[in-house]
């Protein structure tokens, strides 16, 4: 069985570099860095997917041609029994974590009211996946989380692009992202998280 990492976002040019497609562009980054083959429609996905292997481990990274609310469908598509779901990556957006913090959770998390991630369980009828979180909140100068409340206010600021000056931010934390996926891979889980949720030291 191989590895399946799912980066979440929504498809078409006018979401690219949004903040609720931040992990498809980390598992396009992870594609990229470990020389996996090019993106190509997967149609029994309903997704872009690249293929390849990660030391010994085969991998395929699937970005979603589905919008969010619906990735279940791309899931159902390539991950093909409970056991599989062990083997499942997905890389999403967080809006409780600030910009510039990833979090991977272990297997059998809740999906936090993210509809990506509740589309993907009542698909595969199991929360027996890791989860890669990227945070997408701002901060303020005192480096608190700055919640964006209202629904209004959450839906503009997910589907907004990120600021220049956050992209050197955006650059590193996409690069951890991609980094501990790759450990998920190579080295198991206890590895990647270890190194997922430790805060770098300033």
């Amino acid at each position: 069985m191989a590895y399946v990492v799912m980066g979440l976002g929504n498809p078409g040019g006018e979401y690219e570099k949004t903040r609720h497609n931040a992990g498809r562009m980390a598992a396009e980054l992870f594609a990229k860095e470990e020389h996996l083959s090019e993106f190509k429609l997967k149609k029994t996905a309903q997704a872009l997917v690249s293929e390849g292997a990660v030391g010994k481990e085969k991998v395929s990274v699937a970005l979603p041609e589905v919008y969010m609310n619906v990735s279940g469908k791309t899931a159902l598509g390539l991950v093909k029994s409970k056991p599989a779901a062990k083997k499942l990556i997905v890389i999403r957006d967080d809006l409780d974590l600030p910009l510039g913090v990833i979090k991977m959770t272990s297997f059998g998390r809740g999906a936090g009211g993210h509809k990506g991630v509740e589309s993907i369980m009542r698909a595969l009828k199991t929360k027996e996946f890791v989860q890669i979180k990227i945070g997408i909140a701002g901060q303020t100068p005192k480096g608190k989380l700055k919640k964006v409340s209202g629904e209004e206010k959450v839906i503009k600021h997910v589907i907004g692009k990120f600021k220049p000056s956050e992209e050197a931010v955006l650059k590193k934390t996409l690069s951890k992202a991609s980094e501990a996926t790759r450990l998920f891979i190579a080295e198991g889980a206890e590895k990647a998280m270890l190194y997922a949720n430790t805060k770098e030291l300033a």
